[in-house]
């Protein structure tokens, strides 16, 4: 018989040393997107010392690993991502990382860790559930979308699964509680390059050329006007510009100029303003300035939507472990973006916020930050939230 709720975070405690020790060794050795491959190698090795057998290696780092209840029934996923950020790890700690310019800043070391928690729990109740549980080890989260590739490589096949459940790490929340998210909760991302075409002449004769930096000037300063003047006022929309090039030397007009930059949006129509709105001022205020204007965009992310009957069994689940008082309701969507979305794209599903914070301790820094941290104490607790959402897929009752 499958042991309540109670039980299952009991349990999860009980297992806070070894996971602890899983994570630090993670945090110790990260890797960047799809050079996971250390990570992939130690994942599988305790993957099989749970006795796990049904495991292989997809989309050149990551793992999927398969465990199956005592008789046919529907199946759960449940994933972590694995990469880690090209940031030097500033953390005055035992387990900081050993690798220069790389570090786990956005809590991927956890979510693995929680994962293979999750894993070792439900391959000792094999026994007592129907159905299969699939465990997601998904690369490049950061950079390339690795949901897409993993997708694409056929791994919500075989069988099909029916529910997939996400967690991240969050530093805005406190240990031992938790965040749902009802309905859309991040946004979709494009990336956009922008080229001013100009012409080089000499600075003492700026009437011979046509300077590109002055003409860039202009550009962003029209682009401010997009969210401001072309998007409602009760929607979403930014623009941001990171980085801007351009020129060789101080007493030569510039003949080219490069900007790269970001759209998030919470609306495919708003998505398709925007760059609308984008294309023509780019392409207009350069014209009108003697210069040419090019834009280029690359789809990012799309829309993190949730089901709302699986964030209902989510924020059943933790209310149940946790206490009422220890669940938020996140009321407005982030403008942050997230590759789950394209699992959620393809199945029903919920992504929710694990809470690591903890003032007491000076874990306080936010995600992609060099200090950045988790109190541990959040591992057994997304460990039993975990067990306990796919049992209750498995169950049938979620609804």
């Amino acid at each position: 018989m499958i042991m309540d709720k109670q039980k299952i975070l009991n349990q999860a405690k009980i297992m806070k040393n070894w996971l602890t020790e899983i994570r630090r060794d993670f945090h110790k050795h990260p890797e960047l997107s799809m050079e996971e491959f250390r990570t992939q190698k130690k994942i599988i090795k305790y993957l099989e010392e749970m006795g796990i057998n049904n495991i292989y290696k997809v989309a050149q780092t990551g793992v999927v690993a398969i465990i199956k209840g005592e008789k046919p029934g529907k199946t759960v996923a449940l994933r972590a991502d694995m990469d880690a950020l090209p940031i030097q790890d500033n953390k005055e700690t035992l387990y900081k990382s050993l690798s220069k310019g790389k570090m786990h800043a956005c809590g991927h070391d956890a979510h693995m860790t929680i994962l293979l928690g999750a894993a070792k729990m439900l391959k000792s109740m094999e026994k007592e559930f129907k159905g299969t549980v699939k465990l997601f080890f998904q690369p490049a989260e950061e950079t390339i979308g690795g949901a897409k590739i993993m997708i694409e490589s056929g791994v919500l096949e075989n069988p099909k699964v029916d529910t997939v459940i996400g967690l991240h790490v969050s530093p805005e929340i406190p240990v031992g509680q938790v965040g749902v998210k009802y309905d859309q909760m991040n946004a979709s991302s494009d990336s956009i390059k922008i080229i001013i075409h100009g012409i080089s002449t000499h600075g003492a004769y700026p009437h011979e050329g046509i300077d590109a930096i002055v003409v860039a000037g202009q550009v962003i300063t029209a682009l401010q006007s997009i969210v401001s003047r072309n998007i409602d006022p009760r929607d979403s929309a930014v623009v941001t510009l990171g980085t801007i090039s351009g020129g060789t030397r101080g007493n030569i007009i510039a003949n080219k100029v490069e900007m790269t930059g970001t759209i998030r949006t919470l609306d495919n129509h708003i998505r398709s303003s925007v760059i609308k709105n984008l294309t023509n001022i780019v392409k207009n205020v350069s014209e009108g300035l003697g210069a040419r204007g090019q834009l280029i965009v690359e789809e990012g992310y799309p829309h993190l939507v949730n089901s709302n009957k699986a964030v209902k069994m989510v924020e059943e689940n933790a209310r149940k472990l946790l206490g009422k008082e220890n669940v938020n309701i996140i009321r407005h969507p982030s403008l942050g973006v997230e590759d789950f979305s394209y699992f959620l794209r393809e199945i029903d599903g919920a992504f929710y916020r694990l809470g690591c914070r903890n003032e007491k301790t000076n874990v306080i820094h936010p995600t992609h930050n060099d200090l950045f941290d988790i109190d541990e104490d959040c591992l057994p607790i997304g460990v039993a939230l975990q067990v306990s959402n796919a049992l209750q897929v498995l169950s049938g009752k979620n609804r």
